[in-house]
């Protein structure tokens, strides 16, 4: 399978996860669950906008920067997710999101981004993208200086 590079943006990020927070406007949330790493950033943009002060993460590590692998939790949380929302950044293959419902079976469970093999696990989303692509998220790259095209070819 060919893979995909994407590289999101800081404005895009933003822009999807305030899309997703008008969606769950209305609502008398408890909590915000982050699931760290991913998670943590688009958890506290969501608390922001839905003016929610409690917040906690859930850590859980599944893959490292270019493959994915067996499951590790490494910090859980109390109950069982009743009243909160548990969030991702990225639900792509499933495993780490069934991990956490399995964990948290009463909280709603949202992800900005979500692949095909996933995206079922997710109550809601902003934005999919195909199984073959492979997000590159703003903390994971550096900004630098990108030669000019005309440079780049001679």
């Amino acid at each position: 399978m060919t893979t995909n590079l994407y590289h999101l943006s800081w404005d895009e990020l933003h822009r999807d996860t305030r899309a997703l927070a008008h969606q769950l406007l209305g609502k008398p949330w408890r909590g915000v669950i982050g699931i760290a790493r991913g998670g943590l950033v688009p958890a506290t943009i969501l608390a922001r906008e839905l003016d929610i002060r409690l917040v906690d993460s859930l850590c859980i590590a599944s893959y490292d920067h270019t493959r994915q692998g067996e499951a590790t939790i490494l910090k859980g949380v109390d109950g069982d997710g009743d009243g909160f929302l548990l969030v991702d950044d990225l639900v792509d293959t499933g495993t780490t999101a069934r991990i956490a419902r399995e964990m948290l079976p009463k909280a709603v469970f949202v992800a900005i981004y979500a692949k095909p093999s996933g995206k079922p696990m997710a109550d809601l989303i902003a934005r999919e993208f195909p199984q073959s692509t492979w997000i590159h998220f703003p903390w994971d790259v550096d900004l630098r200086y990108a030669e000019p095209l005309a440079s780049r070819n001679p």
